[in-house]
């Protein structure tokens, strides 16, 4: 048989596979998130989220030390706040002194070259779970983004290269790089989840910060898993309030609004590979279902090549490991 083509030949070794790849995942790529919690030498498992932690400030030093050798230089910090700390206008999340805060402090002095990227919301202060401020059982939109202004510059005062408003209130973007500005902070980015869908998938996470919603969903302010236009509104709105990367969560269900975002936008665009995406991988793995280590690797690049210039995600040590390896 004699043919004109032989696409086989570019996929004969490794060697030729890797000089034609036309996607590369690399650790500086990934962005890993923490979650940090109040006291001194703890590593908490994390039961819906196998081999993940939550860390005290100590802990979390060590943790991105680890993670800085391997080549992964940002993190995403979430903060476990003490049920007595909640309350419904989030005033502990404006405190100084606060976990969040010293977190980000400690970070910055020990790791001043790390990019620190801090969630912005209220559910994880929020006495009933949601994002937002509630009142008569609504989650108020201007009221709440008054908080997040506020919250994000306390996150600045203390360091924070990014912040990283993950509510979905309309015009915190546009309010949040006013105060900023307002307040000097002019070198502190916004990272902005503009396509966040109200997906079934952020179960762990929840788990991990004792942040589900009391009551009801967050189908009013999160995005309907339906919709992909809505999805380009959003981004286009976030970036002309001031958005410096723009974030679609989840990532492996969405990867036709990644490419979509991507064709679009000229900024950055990261995607969140959320907490119920790892925890599959994890139990799929466990039952022997699945290679662990060729899965993380696989998605991780199938996210790249979907068009997501960064990838939050919880395998970001892993796979900078494999990556090494």
């Amino acid at each position: 048989m004699i043919l004109s083509k032989r696409y086989r030949i570019l996929r004969r070794s490794p060697a030729i596979r890797s000089m034609v790849a036309e996607t590369h995942l690399e650790p500086a790529q990934l962005i890993a998130p923490l979650f940090v919690t109040e006291g001194k030498d703890i590593r908490e498992p994390i039961l819906s989220m196998p081999g993940y932690f939550r860390l005290s400030v100590d802990e979390l030093i060590k943790e991105a030390k680890e993670l800085w050798g391997l080549g992964v230089k940002s993190v995403l910090l979430f903060a476990k706040i003490p049920d007595e700390l909640k309350d419904n206008t989030g005033k502990e999340a404006l405190n100084p002194e606060g976990l969040m805060q010293r977190a980000i402090r400690t970070l910055k002095h020990n790791l001043p070259e790390l990019c620190v990227m801090t969630d912005v919301a209220l559910d994880p202060y929020s006495t009933y779970g949601h994002d937002g401020i509630v009142e008569n059982g609504e989650i108020v939109n201007d009221k709440t983004v008054e908080v997040l202004a506020q919250m994000s510059v306390s996150h600045a005062e203390a360091g924070a290269d990014f912040v990283a408003p993950s509510d979905m209130m309309d015009g915190r973007i546009g309010a949040i790089r006013q105060a900023l500005e307002q307040q000097g902070y002019h070198q502190t980015g916004i990272m902005a989840y503009s396509a966040k869908y109200a997906s079934c998938l952020y179960g762990p996470f929840r788990d991990a910060l004792d942040s589900a919603p009391g009551f009801g969903d967050k189908k009013t302010y999160q995005m309907d898993v339906a919709n992909s236009r809505e999805a380009l509104k959003e981004v286009f709105q976030d970036i002309e309030e001031g958005a410096d990367i723009v974030m679609v969560k989840p990532a492996v269900a969405y990867l036709d609004i990644i490419h979509a975002v991507k064709q679009q936008v000229l900024v950055p665009v990261s995607a969140y590979h959320v907490s119920g995406e790892y925890a599959m991988i994890k139990a799929a793995a466990q039952m022997g279902w699945l290679d662990e280590e060729k899965a993380i690797l696989e998605i991780l690049t199938s996210i790249r090549r979907a068009g997501a210039d960064l990838i939050a995600t919880y395998f970001a040590k892993q796979a900078a490991q494999l990556l090494q390896g």
